[in-house]
């Protein structure tokens, strides 16, 4: 399956996409009203945490698809699927927004900052873009499943690079 079939069959029931992506932020709404005060401590900020990757994977994922359609590709950004192009980039915003009313986004497990998680979604997806491109990866391995479980191999191996590199300029005094 290539992603112009996910995008064709997502397309094809819009429903569950649209439930999805404006479910996350009335769902950090709620999470506001729920754990006012409490917040910061666990279990919520590890709900918190969780909104966030939720919302924020098919977000970045998203920004990458309109950059690489506007920029490598001869797509009019006007003939795209709103749903897949635009909707995870709004509900990602509005979403970090509502959360960012009660919770200081730098304290969430998970990720030091909102900037490195952005930072190495992107990473990710674009190496995961460049290796679909090629097909090098589809012709000797698999299907889109491999590929899926190659980006979280990849995100994982990123998000812990990106933790030495931070860790390490903050020990040398870097900012």
């Amino acid at each position: 399956m290539t992603l112009q079939q996910l995008f064709t069959q997502a397309s094809a029931d819009p429903l569950p996409i649209l439930f999805y992506f404006i479910c996350l932020p009335v769902l950090a709404f709620v999470m506001n009203w729920i754990a006012k005060g409490e917040s910061q401590q666990s279990p919520w900020n590890y709900v918190y945490s969780t909104i966030i990757f939720l919302v924020c994977i098919p977000g970045i994922f998203s920004i990458i698809l309109c950059l690489y359609s506007m920029f490598f590709e001869p797509t009019n950004l006007t003939e795209v699927n709103a749903l897949i192009y635009f909707l995870p980039i709004i509900s990602m915003i509005a979403t970090i927004m509502v959360v960012s009313q009660e919770v200081n986004l730098k304290n969430l497990p998970g990720f030091d900052k909102i900037s490195g998680l952005v930072m190495v979604l992107a990473v990710t997806f674009i190496a995961i873009l460049l290796i679909q491109k090629t097909r090098i990866w589809v012709m000797f391995i698999g299907g889109m499943g491999h590929l899926l479980i190659l980006f979280v191999v990849l995100f994982i191996a990123f998000r812990f690079a990106w933790s030495k590199l931070v860790r390490g300029s903050d020990k040398a005094g870097i900012k």
